[in-house]
């Protein structure tokens, strides 16, 4: 396990390069970022970055406050998140664009670090992105505030399709992790402080993107309206999937995700 303390959080890191064996710094740099709370970067290791490894320098790191980072008191806003990837990449990336691939509120991350550093970032791909619409804070602060049968009923209903996570000794584990973090640090109350990011905050992303939603996602109509004006935008709808697409459809968001990364990266070393 290593590890990296940035912002005074001592953050879990995994670097993966499956084709040379280690991180390399010329190569591209993809950097994966997880959900909220019942989350942690294990979701991606399992499913898309290894596969992506095997094309770019792979980044996969735990949110403070998750998995095996640090779980500080305070510090979870979307802008703090954002500082703390800043401060990872430039730990561990030099100077390199970097390819973001975010899930859920690892898909909002994403956004809006591409807004705060727009040089920074080449391409991203989001599933089933949250886009911190009006009320966002509050809608995410009531979600995580779910306790006893209520929480553990949503935690197995959000993971029942991704069978490593599919038993009752691993769902109680996630649920002992949230309630953890939710009752312990500042994180309902720094999510009903995040303010709503607007779609015309995000038309300057002028960088390739793709978008994957479930068919029957809640977020599936906002994502839709916020993200088909850019420009570089290619939205993928996975039929019969709910928010939760990335277990129940993984093979399929895996190869989106790689293809997209595939094409972007061809590319890029074919420009002058």
């Amino acid at each position: 396990m290593a590890e990296i303390v940035a912002r005074g959080v001592r953050f879990h890191v995994q670097h993966l390069d499956l084709s040379l064996g280690g991180n390399h710094p010329d190569r591209p740099l993809v950097v994966f970022l997880h959900g909220l709370v019942m989350d942690n970067l294990s979701s991606w290791y399992f499913t898309v970055a290894n596969p992506v490894a095997r094309i770019a320098d792979v980044l996969l790191y735990d949110l403070r406050g998750h998995g095996k980072s640090e779980r500080v008191p305070t510090g979870y806003t979307l802008a703090d998140m954002v500082a703390d990837l800043h401060a990872l990449l430039e730990a561990t990336a030099g100077d390199r664009p970097v390819h973001l691939v975010g899930n859920s509120f690892g898909g909002l991350l994403a956004l809006a670090y591409t807004r705060e550093h727009p040089g920074r970032v080449a391409s991203l791909a989001l599933v089933d992105a949250h886009l911190g619409g009006a009320g966002f804070g509050e809608q995410m602060a009531s979600t995580l505030s779910l306790e006893g049968e209520e929480r553990d009923r949503k935690i197995a209903e959000t993971f029942k399709d991704w069978l490593g996570r599919n038993s009752d000794r691993k769902r109680n584990r996630l649920a002992d992790a949230a309630s953890q973090l939710v009752k312990t640090t500042s994180l309902l109350a720094d999510m009903r402080a995040t303010p709503a990011i607007r779609p015309e905050d995000l038309s300057g992303i002028d960088i390739p993107v793709l978008a994957i939603y479930g068919e029957r996602s809640e977020l599936r109509a906002q994502g839709e309206a916020a993200l088909d004006g850019l420009p570089l935008c290619a939205i993928a709808i996975v039929d019969g999937c709910t928010h939760s697409v990335l277990w129940e459809a993984t093979e399929k968001v895996r190869r989106l995700i790689v293809e997209f990364l595939e094409g972007v990266l061809s590319n890029e070393e074919e420009s002058p």
